[in-house]
């Protein structure tokens, strides 16, 4: 049974985690920088890092959110950035970021729905994901638009939470997880369950090789994952 936000609601996983975004989009990024202490800002560098050789033209970033690995990809010196995303409220912050940055003509954030892109086969040179995967309702169909859209050669960089293994940060990590970073969102977004949710679907995510074995089923080649942080997070890197 697939994890979701909010378990009495009969809808679907996708028109949940909308709702749930939707509703905590304004402290989000607050909250994403709090709660993990700044150091996503660190993943998301190295994650773009990996594409410097490649100097893609137009980059697709999936589960856009705000905006933030899309303007880190800024620095790869693209000619376009398009972002979607299934919560209007997310884009909002984000277009509104964007403006303010004098960016909003390279970064076009739309509403899209990433096991249904609206774009040709072929079209994009790079497509990046950061914490957006494991909410997918289909994860296969969402890997699988992932590859049909990128150009032949074209690279998909995808940073997710994994599960630490080793003694005592899994313990300690596991703690933070369940026990304090819900409460702390709980109080800070006042939606009670989108904190639980986190830790929740981070539980079921295949991460790591099984993930890995997925991209390689969908066709993706030069597959590897590079743990973060003491494997709270790792990048994924594939191409087509």
């Amino acid at each position: 049974m697939a994890v979701v936000p909010y378990k009495e609601d009969t809808k679907g996983k996708k028109d949940q985690v909308a709702s749930m975004f939707n509703n905590i989009s304004k402290n989000y990024d607050l909250l994403n920088h709090l709660l993990s202490m700044g150091i996503d800002i660190l993943w998301r560098k190295k994650a773009v890092k990996l594409l410097k050789k490649e100097q893609p033209k137009q980059i697709l970033d999936i589960a856009t959110g705000t905006g933030d690995f899309a303007l880190e990809a800024l620095s790869l010196r693209p000619e376009k950035i398009t972002g979607v995303d299934i919560s209007e409220g997310m884009l909002e912050v984000g277009r509104k970021k964007m403006k303010e940055r004098g960016v909003d003509k390279i970064i076009e954030l739309n509403v899209g729905d990433s096991e249904n892109l609206q774009f040709p086969d072929n079209t994009f040179d790079a497509v990046i994901v950061s914490f957006g995967v494991r909410n997918f309702e289909n994860l296969e169909k969402g890997l699988a638009e992932m590859f049909r859209v990128l150009k032949p050669s074209g690279s998909v960089v995808i940073i997710e939470f994994s599960k630490p293994k080793a003694f005592p940060f899994k313990q300690i990590f596991n703690f933070y997880f369940t026990s304090i970073l819900p409460q702390i969102g709980k109080v800070i977004s006042k939606d009670n369950s989108a904190y639980t949710y986190l830790p929740e679907s981070v539980q079921e995510f295949p991460d790591g090789d099984r993930f890995i074995g997925i991209l390689q089923q969908i066709g993706f080649k030069q597959t590897r994952c590079i743990p973060l942080t003491f494997g709270i997070s790792s990048i994924y890197q594939g191409r087509k």
